[in-house]
């Protein structure tokens, strides 16, 4: 099995056509079909079911596909590696929640590549369960989230608290006011199970948004509420851009860096972390 067969199988899996797929990998289809002939002999299970204009993954397709990602991932990593390695550099990989770069890991990200000018980065952003396992799968060096796992083989540094809080476009709004127009946005799932205690019966929100600089924009430009970190919006309510909804409770939010306790960059990834305590 190569490289350009597991590029083959995602490619194939992301446009659900083999003529689409062959233009984009600038293949002929009938080695794209014969490169998936291939995967299926190899492991001795049909990998698509291929209906007229429906092409979609079996079973066993989609376990594959899982692997092949991982796999292609870690290849990646490796290049890179290699590539740095002959300019004295080290490379490291990181992942995040999306709403968390946003809140907090950009800015970071910037300090640590001015005190570390060296440091090769690989920044990627994905939901809580696709960072884990590509952190357990070694394509991730270390991870930002907002519900750690409570493993053995993992360390955790909390590295910020994050202060939620509801806003509008609207001056004066009620919580109750501002819900009849309400963006929900994806703070990970203690803060949904948090919103739906404080919320009981509230009405099920037009918008969901997972990440809080769209959900901000969309609120700029076409009114809602929603709550969005305060770091965030502060300069926006110093101006009357928006405002504040008074009754609707604070959320606070903690957010954990992740990393395996056995890692072969321990002392680099301890370096990096400990420049959340700069500010």
């Amino acid at each position: 099995m190569d490289i350009d067969t597991l590029r083959t199988l995602l490619e194939v899996n992301r446009t659900r056509h083999f003529g689409k797929a062959a233009e984009e990998l600038f293949v002929t289809q009938s080695a794209v079909s014969a490169r998936i002939k291939k995967l299926e002999q190899t492991f001795g299970v049909r990998l698509f079911n291929r209906q007229l204009r429906d092409i979609h993954p079996t079973p066993e397709g989609r376990r594959l596909l899982w692997h092949a990602e991982s796999m292609l991932a870690l290849w990646r990593k490796a290049r890179q590696d290699i590539a740095v390695a002959d300019q004295a550099q080290v490379q490291l990989a990181i992942g995040g929640i999306v709403s968390l770069w946003d809140v907090r890991l950009q800015e970071w990200v910037h300090r640590v590549h001015s005190a570390i000018p060296d440091l090769a980065l690989i920044l990627e952003a994905y939901g809580h369960d696709r960072l884990l396992r590509r952190m357990i799968d070694g394509a991730l060096d270390m991870v930002f989230l907002y519900e750690p796992p409570q493993l053995e083989e993992f360390m955790i540094d909390q590295i910020a608290d994050i202060s939620l809080i509801m806003v509008s476009n609207i001056p004066n709004q009620t919580a109750e006011q501002a819900l009849s127009d309400y963006i929900m946005v994806d703070w990970g799932e203690m803060h949904a199970l948090q919103h739906s205690r404080y919320f009981p019966n509230a009405p099920v929100p037009a918008q969901r948004i997972s990440q809080g600089t769209i959900a901000l924009n969309f609120m700029l430009v076409c009114g809602g509420a929603a709550y969005l970190a305060e770091q965030s919006v502060l300069p926006l309510l110093e101006r009357g851009s928006l405002h504040r909804v008074d009754d609707a409770p604070l959320i606070r939010r903690s957010a954990f860096a992740v990393y395996p306790r056995r890692s072969g960059r321990l002392e680099l990834i301890k370096q990096v972390v400990a420049y959340f305590g700069t500010d």
